[in-house]
């Protein structure tokens, strides 16, 4: 199995210092439980055998072999390693990502070649997940080149570059997409999504937009497209509707006014993307916020 080679071969390339002979790939070992100091940097941590404890904020998740967890702000993690022995140290890997790297693919690639299933317009900042097939794959071809010197020189940028599209086409992608904002290349792009998210209410043209920010209305929303998944308008509708829902949980007594709040000038044409956004018209949901409302009184 992928894990299992994984496992050999980070137990056989691990260093005191974590670092390895291919740039930005680090190999962890550690053979008891112990709190590390907060880690931070935007990066790919894989696990391949034992598990440990991850915090940032309030949250708590427990990160086990065969999972891995991407971050796309230098935010602290703080690390605990669970049930680690001399006989079965925990062990995983962290590939550094760097924003001209993320950027430098999402204007390569197609928008539409670029997975985006996710809903939310703000992406958490440190997601988690099972590793998928390719992206285990690739992070095991990316450390056998650890013991194939002739090769690693020329073969490694390319797997890791891999890496990265995986990640960028995986279910986390609007993570990792967000670590590329931060590149020059894109970082108009980031201007644009903090005047929609600060002006959601109000109506724009794209063009208007585009010019604000000193891009081509063409340029603008290829880019912008490649970044987020969707178009400048869509992303606007995105945000309205889950302000709509957090006010309509907030006073579900309050239906008839949510759509004018948040932007919607029609009643039926926030109902209908409402519905097709969340699954459940606005006054259906109302309903279960009252009575979620109404149980938590009791």
């Amino acid at each position: 199995m992928a894990l299992d080679e994984l496992c050999t071969l980070l137990a056989r390339h691990a260093r005191d210092d974590a670092t390895t002979a291919i740039e930005d790939l680090l190999i962890g070992r550690e053979e008891a439980d112990t709190s590390l100091p907060p880690a931070t940097g935007t990066r790919m941590t894989l696990i391949a055998q034992g598990a440990k404890r991850l915090a940032y904020d309030d949250v708590v998740h427990h990160f086990q072999a065969g999972q891995y967890l991407v971050s796309s702000i230098a935010m602290p993690l703080k690390c605990h390693f669970i049930d680690a022995t001399p006989e079965r140290p925990v062990l995983g890997l962290c590939l550094l990502l760097h924003s001209s790297e993320v950027a430098g693919l999402l204007l390569q690639a197609a928008p539409d070649a670029v997975a985006h299933n996710d809903t939310a317009a703000t992406p958490p900042p440190v997601a988690f997940s099972d590793v998928p097939d390719a992206l285990l794959d690739a992070s095991v071809r990316l450390v056998r080149l650890l013991d194939q010197p002739r090769d690693r020189d020329v073969l490694a940028p390319l797997v890791k570059r891999e890496i990265i599209w995986r990640l960028i086409t995986s279910e986390h992608g609007a993570t990792v997409r967000q670590i590329g904002l931060t590149d020059s290349r894109l970082s108009p792009i980031a201007r644009a999504l903090r005047w929609i998210r600060d002006n959601y209410k109000e109506p724009f043209q794209v063009e208007d937009l585009a010019a604000l920010i000193g891009l081509s209305a063409s340029a603008f929303y290829r880019n912008f497209q490649a970044v987020t998944g969707t178009t400048p308008i869509q992303y606007q509708k995105k945000i309205r509707l889950q302000e709509a829902r957090l006010l309509l949980a907030a006073n579900p007594k309050d239906v008839a006014r949510i759509g004018s709040l948040v932007g919607y000038s029609s009643p039926s044409q926030f109902s209908r993307e409402y519905r097709r956004h969340f699954g459940a018209p606005p006054s259906q949901d109302a309903i279960r916020f009252a009575a979620d409302a109404g149980d938590a009184k009791g």
